[in-house]
């Protein structure tokens, strides 16, 4: 009877296991989908930069709390994109089409600071 349990309680350990392994690179690779579709900035840049900036957060960070006015203004959302280790390089960056943070900001994504997730 023992030896029943233990082998039941060894398979459902390696099941939670392997669900977890399954859920994480389900996630990553929803993740990686959004990040090529989308930008990893929004339309405004950092007044001390004069670009928007990235705010480096650790590899498993997965949401970030987003406030605004209004009702129902603060908002969690997933962190979809994430540095790779193959640094192309530096580059130009054209800033024409990005706005300064308005005198009076109504949310945290006009500060043009943005959280991207540090590579693997």
């Amino acid at each position: 009877m023992k030896y029943a349990f233990t082998i039941a309680l060894a398979l459902l350990l390696c099941v939670a296991v392997v669900d977890q392994a399954l859920a994480g690179s389900v996630k990553n690779r929803v993740a990686r989908r959004m990040a090529q579709t989308y930008p990893w900035h929004s339309d405004y840049y950092n007044a001390a930069w004069g670009m928007p900036v990235a705010l480096v957060v650790p590899p498993k960070a997965e949401n970030q709390t987003k406030m605004s006015w209004g009702v129902g203004g603060t908002r969690i959302v997933p962190i979809e994109h994430q540095f790779e280790r193959n640094y192309p390089g530096p580059g130009t960056y054209d800033r024409s089409g990005f706005r300064p943070t308005p005198r009076w900001p109504s949310d945290t994504d006009q500060f043009g600071v943005h959280y991207i997730r540090g590579p693997w």
